[in-house]
């Protein structure tokens, strides 16, 4: 990659940033795709946040922000168009500067996990899912996942209040979802999701008894690093198919590249 005076500039701002992957692989995809532009981290906290952001829409070769933990929600403000996604979930991953000026952001984290699904052929519709965990990432993924035709989602959160509030949430977005917070993890299911931080840390185990999944059952899990889990590990031991945090995030940059610009070249 070579930059010029030319060369849009793109950033990822987060706290902290050591373990971000999205430079890597979009700045890949820009110079696959021939897009003139580079993207760089750019870490900052949440008191310094809003200085940041403005500072980048003030340089007029600054062609969109990736934003991640803690900056999703903190990012709305700064958008003057939120797309559908963005608007269901209340948090944005994405932001792009218009041909107008303004910038226009979206929520990617369910589309991906989705893409990843699909890339494997594995068609969500009229699945049933349990979600382990309840948070930003959750909510996204549920929220994808009804809008590609799941037939039920249950959810348990350590705190129950976020499974319960997730599921009213998805079920006034989407009337004819069957969706429920329930207090103990449910294995009767198809899809068996893992969107809790647990299996990041060496210490960590996996976030359910892995003896009670079904062989047939598809499990997945949001972590990208290490992409096998000890819930993957264990269900991969037991004839389980998995898909990985890795897949979800490979399938979400190829789709966050080309929002800001890096279409696929077959198009």
């Amino acid at each position: 990659m070579i930059i010029t005076g030319t060369t849009r500039l793109y950033a990822i701002l987060g706290d902290p940033l050591a373990n971000a992957r999205s430079p890597e692989g979009i700045n890949a995809l820009f110079a696959e795709r021939g897009l003139d532009g580079v993207m760089v981290p750019a870490e900052v906290d949440a008191a310094g946040f809003d200085a940041a952001v403005s500072g980048f829409k003030s340089l007029k070769n600054c062609g969109g922000l990736v934003l991640t933990m803690p900056h999703k929600r903190a990012m709305l403000k700064h958008v003057d168009v939120l797309r559908d996604n963005g608007r269901l979930i209340g948090a944005v991953n994405a932001t792009r500067r218009m041909e107008d000026g303004r910038w226009e952001g979206d929520m990617f984290d369910g589309l991906g996990y989705v893409g990843a699904l699909r890339a494997r052929g594995i068609d969500p519709a009229g699945k049933r899912v349990h979600m382990m965990g309840s948070g930003g990432v959750a909510r996204a993924m549920v929220l994808a996942l009804a809008e590609a035709g799941v037939a039920s989602v249950t959810l348990r959160d350590v705190d129950p209040t976020k499974s319960e509030e997730l599921a009213r949430a998805a079920i006034a977005a989407f009337p004819k979802l069957r969706a429920a917070a329930v207090a103990e993890d449910r294995f009767d299911v198809e899809i068996l999701a893992n969107a809790t931080p647990l299996g990041m840390r060496p210490q960590d185990g996996p976030p359910c008894d892995p003896e009670r999944i079904d062989p047939k059952t598809i499990v997945t899990d949001v972590i990208p690093k290490p992409e096998m889990t000890p819930l993957l590990v264990a269900a991969r031991a037991r004839g389980c198919t998995i898909v990985t945090g890795r897949e979800m995030f490979q399938a979400q940059v190829g789709i966050v590249a080309e929002f800001l610009g890096a279409k696929p070249k077959h198009r």
